[in-house]
């Protein structure tokens, strides 16, 4: 929403905001009654055996998809965007993982391990873990179809040709994609997909778009290019736009 389009909006007494705001809590409630059903519906859709055997380099040596669980017997993989011939990883990945980043301690006390996938190689990808400040483990996927089996990667000459992904024929304009895979394995070790999301289904694990679409504003995404294009690296954000915090002096 546009600067001039928030300062046309309607003033009114408090009394009147108060009768506003309440219609407008019974659809939010509406709302939160049926996400609670589509996460029931979620969870009973039928699973597919992972009988392939991946194989990923982590920095203690080759890993199958197996041990990507750490004790736990669900997995949630974050596919980041990384190709092996990038300097760094996608920005959007980059803000979604920096939301995600402290989720993987409250995630393991509900039996769910967290980990980042990327097409790219391990030194790359722990050059820039490093420089992102991140504990989320990260492993690469190079040298293995997992990326290219779940859609996530094609092949770096079909980069905006129609591929799957989000389960229909579409135009991606990178080699690689985002998105999100979980697993569950069995008392035998054995491994299940049970759900993948794409696109814009990756908003519901950016918290700052919850806050943005609270705010007078909105996203104010509309004049830019792309939804997204206003979104870098944490530590590449002009200086003038870093807000500090300081605490008084007891």
């Amino acid at each position: 929403m546009s600067e001039v389009a928030v300062e046309k909006s309607k003033v009114v007494s408090q009394a009147e905001w108060i009768i506003a705001r309440k219609e407008l809590l019974a659809k939010e409630k509406a709302l939160t009654r049926q996400r609670d059903a589509l996460a029931e519906e979620r969870r009973k859709l039928p699973w597919v055996k992972v009988d392939k055997n991946y194989v990923f380099d982590t920095p203690s040596g080759k890993k199958g998809l197996a041990d990507l669980f750490g004790g736990k017997s669900q997995l949630v993989i974050y596919h980041f965007m990384f190709g092996p011939d990038w300097e760094q990883g996608c920005p959007s990945c980059s803000l979604i993982t920096d939301q995600m980043d402290p989720m993987a301690i409250h995630l393991a006390q509900r039996d769910v391990r967290l980990v980042l996938v990327s097409h790219a190689p391990l030194a790359k990808i722990g050059e820039f873990r490093k420089r992102m400040g991140w504990k989320l483990p990260w492993v690469s996927s190079f040298g293995s179809d997992f990326n290219f089996d779940y859609e996530v990667s094609v092949k770096k000459e079909d980069a905006g040709k129609e591929s799957i992904y989000n389960y229909a024929l579409t135009k991606f304009p990178s080699e690689e994609r985002p998105g999100m895979s979980i697993f569950y394995k069995n008392a035998n070790g054995e491994i299940f997909h049970t759900f993948s999301v794409y696109g814009r289904g990756l908003e519901d694990f950016m918290g700052i778009y919850a806050i943005l679409d609270r705010v007078p504003k909105g996203r104010d995404e509309a004049s830019l290019p792309h939804g997204m294009a206003w979104v870098r690296h944490h530590d590449r954000y002009p200086e003038s736009n870093i807000v500090e915090v300081k605490t008084a002096n007891p």
